[in-house]
C-alpha cells in the first residue's frame, strides 16, 4: 500500500495497481462525472432560457413602442383638433372678422358626425369580438358619474329642442346650418351618452392604437363644444342691446337673460315663443356645459385605461350604513330645506323685481348672502374637526397607483379654480371700493369664507380618498393572554364542541379577564373616530347639495348685485363668472360624490 500520498506509486506502472490507487481512481472517476453533469445543467439551462427570455424582451419592447406610438398619435390628434377649434371660436366671437357662426357650426358638426360614426364601430366591434374587453377598471365609470351624464344629457336634448324651435323662426334671415347642427348634436349627444354608459369601464385590448385615436377626438370634441357654449354664453351676456335705454337697467339679470336667447338684434323672430326659450337657455345653459365635462372626464379615464391590464379582483365594495350617524344628517337636512327655501324667496323677488323698489331688491340679496355665510361658515368648522380627527388617525395611505383616482383629485382641485376665481375677484372688488354698505360687506365676508372652505374641502376629501379603508376588528381576534383561551379550548374539545365550530355556527369567542379591558378602549378609540368622518362627510355631503342648487337652477348673485359690474366692467365680469360658475358647479357635484367615498371608506 502506498501510505505516503507525495510520492508517485509505482504500482500503477507495474500494471497490479494497489488497493488505495484503485479507491483514488474510482474517487476521481465519481469526481469527474458529478462535474460534468453539474455543467451540463447550467448550459442546458441557459440554452432553453435564452430564446423564451429574447422572445418576452422582444414582445415586451414592441409592446411599448406600439403604445407609444399609440399616445402620441392620439395626443397629436388631440391638439390639432383643439387648436383649430378654439382659433374658430375666436375668430367667430367678433362680428368684424370674416368667419361667421356657421362656419363654426360647420367644423362641429364635422366633429360631431366623425366621433358618433367612431362611437358605433367601437360598440359594435367589441360586441361581436369575444376576447376584445378582458378586463374592467372598477374605479372608473361609477354610478354617481354616469347618472349625471344621463341626466344632463337629458337636459340638453331638451336645450337643444328648445334651440331648433328658436332658430326656425330666424331660418328666413340665417343658414339652415343653425338648425341642422342642434339635430345633429342630439344624435350626438344620445349616442355619447349610450356608449359611456356602457363602456366607461373598458380596458380594451384590440386595436389599441385605433381605439386612442377614436377616443381621444372624442375627448376633444367635448373639449371644443364645453370651449363653444362658455364662450356662446358669454357673448349673450356680454353684448347688450343697441337700443336699450337705461344703463343701468341693463346691468342686471335682465342683461343676462336679454342676450340668451339668439343674440342678433338685426333678425327678428318670426314667431312669439322665442321670448319664452331666451329664459329657457338661461336655466339650461350651466347644464348643457357640464355634459361637456362630464364626458370628457370619462373620455380620458377610458384612453388612460386602453391596453390596461386591471386588477380582476377590483378595490372592496362598501356597504353604505347611517349607523350612529345622527347629528350630520340632521343639520344638513336642515340647511338644504333652509336653503331650498331661501333660494325660493330670492327667486321669487328677482321675478317680480321692480327698479322703483330697491329695497325689495337689497332684501332677497341680503337674504341670499347671510344664508350663505351661514352654511360656507358651518362647513369650514366641521372640515377643521374632519381634518383634526385624520390627523390623530394611523391609517396607512393607499400605495395602488390608479388613473381614476388620481384623475378624481385632478378634477376636484382644477374645478374649484373656478369659484376660487370668481370668490379672488370679487374680494379685489370690495376691498377697492372700500366695502361701502351692508350688502358689499356681506359678499365681501361670503367671498372670503368660501375660499377658507374650499381649501379646507380639498385638503379633508383628498387626505380621505388616499387612507386606507377601515376594517371591522372583532374582539375575539385580539388575544393577548392564549393561555385561557387554550384551556378554554380543552374544556370544549373534551365536551365534545370545538371552538372552530361555535364560530361557524355565529357565537364569538370573546377576549380573556386580561385583555377585555384593552379590547373595549381600542374599540372606543376607533369608533369615536370613524364616527366624527362620517359626520362630517354626511354633513359636507348635504350643504355641498344645497350649494349646487343655487347656481345650477339660476341663483346669479354676481349679476344681480352690481359692485363687481360696475369695478371690473360688465364684459370683464360676466367673462370672470362664466369661465368660474361652470366649474363652480361641477366641483359641487364631484365634491359630493367624493365626500361619499370618504363616507363609505370611514
Amino acid at each position: 500500500m502506498c501510505l505516503n500520498t507525495d510520492i508517485q506509486c509505482k504500482c500503477l506502472l507495474e500494471g497490479d495497481p494497489c488497493e488505495p490507487c484503485k479507491m483514488m481512481e474510482k474517487h476521481n472517476k465519481a469526481e469527474e462525472t458529478h462535474l460534468s453533469n453539474t455543467s451540463g445543467i447550467p448550459e442546458q439551462a441557459e440554452s432553453t432560457c435564452e430564446p423564451d427570455c429574447a422572445d418576452s424582451s422582444a414582445v415586451a419592447k414592441h409592446r411599448k413602442e406600439s403604445q407609444n406610438w399609440g399616445w402620441m398619435v392620439s395626443g397629436i390628434i388631440s391638439m390639432n383638433v383643439l387648436i383649430l377649434g378654439c382659433a374658430l371660436v375666436c375668430a367667430s366671437a367678433y362680428k368684424y372678422i370674416n368667419i361667421s357662426k356657421a362656419h363654426l357650426q360647420i367644423y362641429l358638426v364635422v366633429l360631431l358626425i366623425l366621433t358618433t360614426a367612431w362611437m358605433i364601430y367601437y360598440a359594435v366591434y367589441t360586441a361581436r369580438q369575444e376576447h376584445a374587453i378582458v378586463y374592467q377598471d372598477s374605479h372608473a365609470g361609477p354610478i354617481w358619474l354616469r347618472g349625471g351624464l344621463v341626466l344632463f344629457g337629458v337636459l340638453s336634448v331638451i336645450m337643444n329642442i328648445f334651440k331648433i324651435a328658436s332658430y326656425v323662426g330666424y331660418i328666413h334671415c340665417e343658414s339652415a346650418i343653425k338648425v341642422a347642427f342642434p339635430v345633429i348634436k342630439i344624435a350626438f349627444i344620445s349616442a355619447q351618452t349610450y356608449f359611456l354608459w356602457f363602456h366607461a369601464k373598458d380596458c380594451l385590448q384590440v386595436q389599441k392604437n385605433l381605439s386612442r385615436c377614436g377616443i381621444m377626438l372624442t375627448l376633444s370634441t367635448n373639449l371644443v363644444m364645453w370651449m363653444t357654449l362658455v364662450t356662446e354664453e358669454s357673448l349673450h351676456q356680454t353684448t347688450s342691446p343697441e337700443n336699450r335705454i337705461n344703463e343701468t337697467e341693463y346691468s342686471s339679470r335682465s342683461t343676462y337673460i336679454a342676450r340668451a336667447g339668439f343674440g342678433d338684434d338685426e333678425c327678428t323672430c318670426s314667431h312669439s315663443s322665442c321670448s319664452i326659450f331666451k329664459v329657457a337657455y338661461y336655466y339650461l345653459y350651466p347644464f348643457n356645459i357640464e355634459y361637456s365635462l362630464f364626458a370628457s372626464t370619462m373620455a380620458f379615464i377610458m384612453w388612460k385605461n386602453v391596453g390596461r391590464l386591471a386588477d380582476k379582483n377590483g378595490h372592496p365594495h362598501f356597504i353604505f350604513r347611517l349607523r350612529e350617524v345622527v347629528l350630520g344628517p340632521v343639520v344638513g337636512l336642515i340647511l338644504l330645506i333652509a336653503g331650498i327655501a331661501t333660494f325660493i324667496i330670492y327667486e321669487m323677488e328677482l321675478k317680480i323685481y321692480s327698479y322703483d323698489d330697491q329695497d325689495s331688491n337689497e332684501n332677497a340679496l341680503m337674504m341670499h348672502f347671510v344664508m350663505n355665510i351661514v352654511i360656507v361658515t358651518l362647513m369650514s368648522l366641521a372640515t377643521v374637526l374632519g381634518c383634526g380627527v385624520f390627523k390623530l388617525d394611523h391609517r396607512d395611505h393607499v400605495s395602488e397607483k390608479n388613473p381614476t383616482r388620481n384623475l378624481d383629485v385632478g378634477l376636484l382641485v382644477g374645478a374649484s379654480l373656478g369659484q376660487f376665481i370668481v370668490s379672488y375677484f370679487s374680494i379685489v372688488a370690495m376691498i377697492a371700493t372700500g366695502a361701502s354698505g351692508y350688502l358689499n360687506r356681506l359678499n365681501l365676508t361670503w367671498a372670503i369664507i368660501m375660499v377658507i372652505q374650499l381649501g379646507l374641502q380639498n385638503f379633508f376629501i383628498i387626505e380621505g380618498l388616499h387612507r386606507e379603508p377601515h376594517h371591522e376588528i372583532d374582539p375575539s381576534t385580539i388575544i393577548t393572554n392564549p393561555y385561557p383561551e387554550k384551556e378554554k379550548d380543552e374544556s370544549r374539545n373534551e365536551s365534545g364542541a370545538s371552538a372552530t365550530d361555535k364560530n361557524m355556527t355565529g357565537e364569538s369567542v370573546h377576549c380573556s379577564d386580561h385583555c377585555s379591558d384593552h379590547c373595549s378602549e381600542h374599540l372606543r378609540k376607533l369608533a369615536w373616530k370613524r364616527r366624527i368622518v362620517k359626520e362630517v362627510c354626511t354633513f359636507l355631503l348635504m350643504c355641498n347639495i344645497i350649494l349646487w342648487i343655487m347656481p345650477a337652477f339660476g341663483a346669479r348673485p354676481q349679476f344681480d348685485h352690481d359692485t363687481e359690474i360696475t369695478f371690473f366692467t360688465f364684459n370683464v365680469w360676466t367673462a370672470v363668472v362664466n369661465i368660474g360658475l361652470p366649474f363652480g358647479i361641477f366641483y359641487r357635484m364631484h365634491s359630493v360624490a367624493s365626500l361619499f367615498e370618504v363616507f363609505l371608506r370611514s
